[in-house]
């Protein structure tokens, strides 16, 4: 598995996602999506494309199965997350009904985050 492009994929897609969202919401006037779209463009762009290019960089880190982890993690937290904001701020679930999906999501980011701090400790040189 090649970790870096992977998470560059995965940044893509959701930097493509996050920009269709803030025309969507630029061209409607209507911005009460904006945590969602900024949560999108930073936790699913931004945040993917740093670990692609630490873990390019670092070559060491890339082949370490916390790499591993730390991409599933983030994919599937993410994925949880996004989509249970997402569709908490258009009203189609309460903030109840985000539990334990979201939380067990953000969990999941959290861990993978705190891996990939151990991958760059033992690893990064």
């Amino acid at each position: 598995m090649n970790i870096s492009r992977n998470f560059l994929l995965i940044g893509g897609i959701y930097l493509v996602i996050g920009i269709a969202m803030g025309m969507h919401m630029g061209a409607a006037g209507d911005h009460s999506m904006s945590v969602a779209h900024a949560h999108i463009n930073l936790i699913g762009f931004t945040l993917s494309v740093l670990f692609a290019l630490t873990y390019r960089a670092f070559a060491d880190l890339g082949a370490s199965r916390l790499a591993v982890w730390n991409f599933w993690l983030h994919v599937i937290g993410g994925t949880v997350v996004l989509v249970m904001l997402t569709l908490m701020l258009a009203g189609v679930i309460g903030e109840a009904a985000m539990v334990p999906a979201a939380p067990l999501g953000e969990l999941a980011i959290l861990i993978g985050v705190l891996l990939f701090l151990f991958n760059a400790w033992k690893n990064a040189r």
